[in-house]
């Protein structure tokens, strides 16, 4: 199968490469990014050990000078004293605007990189390489990087677009079983949001081929999405579809709880609350039930309807007494609906009741 490329035409836009066995030949594009610079690849302590001297390889063999960044993998590295550290690594080898980081790893990685890349030096160019499915459909497109605060996910950040993507859905199968479940949470997100015959292919057992094909139209609808509305302030809040209890269900478990699992109860939560609502069709949730089950993800947790609501209360998302919340009608279609923040308890307490 010959790769497929999906244009992000956001800022002076950027492609991601999505192709079976490209890590081991990517030199020849990050050459293209990279110029005569240096290149900082940033990754986390489990990624290294599988696909750090591969990249090293690559860049080598195009007579890129590298050096590497290597922090204890896991959510709870996310926040200011890794941050700090990347941007005194950056200044201790004295990159240069120039210069280009490079993410290699998850959506933590691609994170706490591309915030580093935003800030240092008011910005130098940057490179996702996405090493979990979760990033690879989701986090290493369009230009979100953040860090967590003791108050909550995600509360700092910047907007910083990469100058290109690359996906190599091979390295998908070194994840452990519940990481790859962690990424198909969020690409039954996208079926749920744009597209019905997407969310019925999860029903069947995924070839490379079709898990090519399954990260082009996620990218796709992703890079449609953020074209329309780069800063978060309109149609993109879509794209947060079971965030805004699924972080909630992240605080609440102090993190232990991952990414796409959150999502995965937050977006079941959300769609037995719009059905008991009337906004959603009659067996929406029952169906989003169904797919997440074979994957293995959960559809609830056992967090108070009174603690979900309060660490809810804290998300970005909030403004001011009002909240924002993404609503299935049906497969494929959601909508946003802004609600005041007492109402969110409601809707909890109903995403719980009708499990």
């Amino acid at each position: 199968m010959t790769g497929k490329t999906v244009r992000v035409n956001v800022g002076k836009g950027y492609d991601v490469i999505i192709e079976n066995g490209i890590l081991n030949a990517c030199g020849k594009i990050l050459r293209e990014v990279i110029g005569n610079g240096r290149a900082a690849i940033i990754t986390d302590s489990n990624v290294s050990k599988l696909y750090l001297q591969t990249v090293f390889n690559t860049l080598k063999n195009e007579n890129i000078d590298c050096e590497s960044f290597i922090f204890e993998a896991g959510e709870q590295s996310k926040n200011i004293s890794t941050l700090s550290e990347i941007l005194e690594f950056l200044a201790e080898k004295q990159f240069v605007r120039s210069d280009t980081v490079i993410a290699l790893g998850g959506g933590v990685t691609g994170d706490m990189a591309g915030f580093a890349a935003a800030v240092y030096l008011r910005g130098i160019k940057f490179i996702q390489i996405p090493t979990t499915l979760l990033a690879a459909v989701d986090s290493s497109v369009g230009g979100k990087t953040a860090i967590d605060l003791c108050a909550g996910k995600n509360l700092a950040g910047a907007f910083k677009q990469p100058e290109a993507v690359i996906c190599d859905p091979e390295v998908f199968s070194t994840l452990p079983p519940k990481e790859f479940a962690n990424g198909m949470a969020e690409t039954i997100k996208y079926g749920v949001l744009f597209s019905e015959d997407l969310f019925d292919s999860f029903n069947n057992n995924t070839t490379p081929d079709q898990l090519c094909e399954m990260i082009e139209k996620c990218v796709s609808f992703k890079a449609r999405t953020v074209e329309h509305d780069e800063f978060d302030n309109g149609e993109r809040k879509l794209l947060n579809l079971g965030h805004t209890i699924g972080h909630a269900i992240e605080k609440c478990s102090n993190f232990t709880v991952s990414h796409g699992y959150a999502v995965a109860a937050g977006m079941a939560m959300i769609a037995r609350a719009s059905e008991a609502l009337k906004t959603a069709k009659e067996g929406t949730a029952k169906r989003i039930e169904a797919v997440l089950k074979k994957y293995s993800l959960p559809t609830d947790f056992d967090f108070t309807s009174d603690e979900l609501t309060s660490a809810a209360l804290s998300d970005k998302k909030r403004s001011g007494n009002k909240i924002t919340l993404v609503l299935p009608t049906g497969i494929g279609e959601c909508i946003l609906k802004d609600e005041p923040i007492e109402k969110l308890e409601e809707y909890i307490k109903l995403g719980k009741e009708n499990n």
